[in-house]
């Protein structure tokens, strides 16, 4: 079982700056993919930003230039720097881990951590 663990949430003004971590229970070098999904009140979960276990990257269109992922492979963790923060990202953020083989593929969530951003 893969445990991962968010942090780094919380309440900031628009226009402000937040950083996400998120550790993961082991290597994830072992994933395909790290990325972060947030979710609005009934509002389906979305993906954020991508990061592969090759550093290619993949943000959504509404987080391009103000959103930054990246990921630390000695310290087991991925990141997502937030910034000039707008109300319509407040959201819960989860990360999610993809482990990918020949014979199957599947995915690891954290609980996720909430994010306000108040105008």
């Amino acid at each position: 079982q893969v445990l991962l663990v968010e942090s780094g949430g919380g309440l900031v003004q628009a226009g402000g700056s937040l950083r996400l971590s998120c550790t993961a229970s082991r290597t994830i070098l072992s994933f395909h993919e790290m990325g972060w999904y947030r979710q609005a009140p009934g509002k389906q979960r979305e993906s954020v930003a991508r990061i592969s276990s090759g550093n290619s990257t993949d943000y959504a269109d509404s987080v391009k230039g103000r959103f930054t992922i990246s990921r630390d492979n000695v310290k087991d963790m991925v990141y997502l720097q937030m910034n000039n923060l707008k109300p319509e990202d407040t959201a819960v953020y989860y990360c999610r881990a993809l482990f990918r083989s020949m014979w199957t593929q599947r995915d690891y969530w954290g609980q996720g951590t909430q994010v306000t951003v108040s105008s």
